[in-house]
């Protein structure tokens, strides 16, 4: 779903890494600070993995009206993203986001009318985002703004506006919790806000709780010499635009990926990540470019099915460390 990636990509990539700029400025504690700029960062600057998927049934209506019983035979989806800062200063970030899917699928039956069994999308989406760091009773706070536009290898589709509104609770060795809002400025948002909490706990017995949400909730630890295990939920997203009798149409899916995580330090600020285990998705849906979300003319029902995801990610702008 394009509007949950307007909210999880800046979410994800504003409060941790930003977090620990606005700190250094703020003489929270050198060990704090370490914390925000571990290497396994939460943004990656440059990511590309391959996500594959097992068959599964879906249940599916066209216009209100029940649809025969389908199923997707295969589904793959290869995504590619980049995190690139311009400027940093004392009290404000610029930066873009530049971001690129690719999902082929095929079906039983074509799931639309028109439309063939085999399928396969280009999405892309860019931003420009724009931090501020400043105090609020006495604790740092981070505003931001971002615009976007995204679309298909044919136009140009959308453009869309997103701002948040946080403030860090709480950042020692241990915890770190961090509360705000965030709106949007795009007439096919089902909500106009949505709150933004991230909370970080480490435990005695090495393992951390780390929830970010409306992304994650993952309890993880570090195994091995170079090496980390994360367990819990992340949120996800597929969506791109369907041409059909002149008119353009926009297919939204969101993804509940549940399972494990291995994330592995290569060397030379790479890092290496595999993902497995239950996909769910509550809700995938097709509407005019010009309405909302909640104006749909197809939705889809599928069953659960095992995900496996593998990627690389690579930080140009981290300190080398040995394997």
């Amino acid at each position: 779903m394009k509007t949950l990636r307007k909210v999880l990509l800046p979410l994800a990539m504003f409060p941790l890494k930003n977090i620990a700029y606005a700190q250094k400025r703020d003489s929270i504690p050198l060990k704090v600070r370490a914390f925000f700029a571990d290497k396994f960062p939460q943004t990656r600057d440059l990511n590309i993995d391959y996500t594959l998927t097992t068959p599964f049934q879906f249940s599916s209506k066209l216009q209100g009206a029940g649809l025969s019983d389908n199923k997707v035979k295969s589904f793959q989806q290869l995504k590619a993203n980049a995190n690139i800062y311009f400027v940093k200063k004392k009290s404000w970030l610029l930066s873009t986001s530049l971001n690129y899917r690719y999902s082929a699928f095929n079906t039983e039956a074509p799931i639309l009318p028109e439309m063939d069994a085999k399928n396969d999308y280009h999405y892309h989406s860019e931003s420009v985002n724009l931090s501020y760091f400043s105090k609020l009773f006495n604790k740092t706070a981070i505003y931001t703004a971002s615009a976007s536009v995204d679309g298909s290898e044919q136009h140009f589709e959308r453009i869309r506006g997103l701002v948040t509104a946080s403030i860090v609770l709480k950042a020692t060795p241990k915890t770190k919790m961090l509360v705000g809002l965030a709106g949007f400025i795009d007439p096919s948002a089902q909500i106009p806000l949505l709150p933004v909490f991230t909370y970080e706990n480490k435990f005695n017995s090495g393992w951390v709780l780390d929830i970010l949400l409306p992304k994650k909730l993952l309890i993880r630890k570090d195994i091995f010499a170079n090496g980390r295990i994360s367990l819990g939920t992340e949120m996800d997203n597929t969506s791109f635009y369907i041409y059909r009798n002149t008119r353009t149409y926009e297919f939204r899916q969101l993804e509940i990926n549940s399972g494990v995580i291995y994330e592995h330090n290569l060397g030379s600020n790479f890092i290496g990540t595999l993902k497995t285990g239950i996909r769910a998705v509550p809700q995938a849906r097709v509407f005019d470019k010009e309405e909302s979300l909640k104006d749909y003319i197809f939705e889809a029902s599928y069953k659960p099915s095992f995900y496996f995801n593998i990627g690389v990610s690579y930080n140009p702008f981290g300190k080398p460390r040995a394997k």
